[in-house]
């Protein structure tokens, strides 16, 4: 999969990753190091998206670069759709399995904490990523989802204008990234002056979020736009689509593979998009940071907001820049997500 990772990252140079003006105690990522093999154990309790397919595919293939070396011995997943009680149970059975690290992609913000807790009690290292929580001994790998649908949400409430009529498709509610996204673009449509017809759940997934859509046009016959999150998106304009409306209303797209395709299908009739990459690779360069955090290195001063580790902000794809990105991932499928795992090198940057 890594070979497949769109190198954005690198564009940004190492300067960025610095993160100036973040916060964090003198201990941050301190542990008292060893000298391995060591075990790194993933919980991920929902399947339904081809992005957290990747995921498991970027942390598989860090893995095995470590692997290689004698650094990593085994990896073991807990991989299935399941409530957060059933993401509990998975990150019991990786503390039983006598895991050195987990890497968690949490389906709540505080319900796991305890169970957080019991695994980094027993000096586990736990890091969270694509969702941040509030347990303090957990560090979260994280993109900033409220700057992630900040510059999506400000593109549509300004193609549709004060007054403007959209609905929403979020994904899951109450899941950290759903929150905070749509917070962030909440405010923005209100300080717009945008009129939010109805919010509903998509599940980030393609096909329930076209059966979504079509229910949508056919209660709302006047909708000007519709933000919608990665992973439904193209599902979202394939109703539009059957409906003969891409001309009418406008989408806020995501970066990957089907929903770009289609984009270039109808650019030749005008159509504009947008589309911001949530990369699925944090969890990649969350192995990255485990390996270091385990050989007992910590990081720097200033690196930590709080307990989070805030990744370089992905790029956004626009009508003005779609070519170079569109060219650059057409060939992997429909349902490739842009990606990147940061290197070695650019990980060890944020360490003393």
């Amino acid at each position: 999969m890594l070979k497949r990772a769109v190198p954005w990252v690198a564009a940004l140079g190492v300067a960025s990753l610095a993160l100036a003006g973040c916060s964090g105690s003198s201990e941050e990522g301190e542990t008292s190091g060893g000298e391995g093999p060591f075990t790194i154990g993933l919980s991920n309790a929902f399947i339904g998206s081809e992005y957290r397919t990747q995921m498991v595919d970027d942390v598989t293939s860090v893995f095995e670069e470590y692997e290689a070396e004698g650094v990593l011995d085994e990896l073991v997943l807990e991989n299935a759709d399941t409530d957060t009680n059933g993401q509990i149970q998975q990150i019991r059975n990786l503390i039983n399995r006598g895991v050195d690290a987990i890497i968690v992609d949490p389906s709540s913000e505080t319900a796991l904490n305890e169970v957080f807790k019991e695994a980094t009690d027993q000096g586990i290292v736990v890091l969270a990523v694509d969702q941040a929580v509030t347990e303090p001994s957990v560090t979260n790998v994280v993109i900033d989802q409220g700057e992630w649908a900040r510059p999506s949400s400000e593109w549509l409430a300004e193609q549709v204008g004060e007054g403007g009529k959209i609905v929403v498709v979020n994904g899951i509610s109450g899941h950290p990234a759903n929150e905070v996204r749509w917070a962030t673009a909440e405010s923005a449509f209100e300080e717009a002056g945008v009129e939010v017809l109805t919010v509903a759940d998509g599940g980030w997934d393609q096909a329930t979020g076209q059966q979504v859509m079509s229910d949508l046009l056919a209660a709302y016959p006047d909708i000007d736009g519709v933000w919608t999150q990665d992973g439904m998106a193209q599902g979202v304009l394939r109703a539009i689509e059957a409906a003969g409306k891409t001309d009418q209303i406008f989408v806020s797209g995501e970066a990957r593979g089907g929903y770009m395709r289609m984009w270039d299908e109808l650019s030749a009739d005008g159509y504009e998009s947008i589309g911001v990459v949530n990369p699925p690779g944090t969890a990649g360069t969350a192995v990255h940071v485990a390996v270091a955090l385990l050989q007992g290195k910590s990081f720097k001063d200033g690196v930590l907001d709080g307990n989070t580790l805030t990744l370089p902000t992905p790029p956004v794809v626009t009508s003005d820049n779609f070519a170079e990105h569109w060219e650059a991932i057409a060939e992997f499928g429909d349902a490739y997500v842009m990606d990147d795992v940061l290197t070695r090198d650019a990980v060890a940057d944020f360490f003393k």
